[in-house]
């Protein structure tokens, strides 16, 4: 007797619903322009910088949420550039290239 069978005897007069519609991954604004992707040291701890997105800042706000969620490290938008902390740069531009933008690589 599973879980649904359960609450089938508990409430025999509820009649269930449909399984909830799946929710879509947001789409972005693709451009022209590839995102610039590199690497620096800040009080000499290493973090990777994406910049160069043209799109609304909600979606690049967004973009950040899943890279940060991917890698699970920390990070920030902040002046329309994401911050990530540590040297992923290889783990992000396949992420991006996956989702069909251009990545260019600066600095070594």
């Amino acid at each position: 007797m599973d879980l649904r069978d359960q609450l089938q005897n508990l409430f025999p007069d509820h009649q269930p619903q449909n399984e909830p519609a799946k929710v879509e991954k947001p789409t972005f604004w693709l451009q022209d322009e590839p995102l610039v992707c590199k690497y620096e040291k800040r009080k000499g701890k290493p973090i990777t910088i994406i910049e160069g997105y043209n799109g609304a800042d909600s979606d690049f706000k967004q973009l950040a949420k899943e890279l940060k969620k991917m890698l699970s490290v920390g990070g920030s938008f902040k002046n329309e550039q994401i911050i990530i902390q540590g040297d992923y740069r290889d783990k992000i531009m396949t992420f991006l290239k996956d989702k069909g933008f251009k990545v260019k690589r600066v600095g070594g």
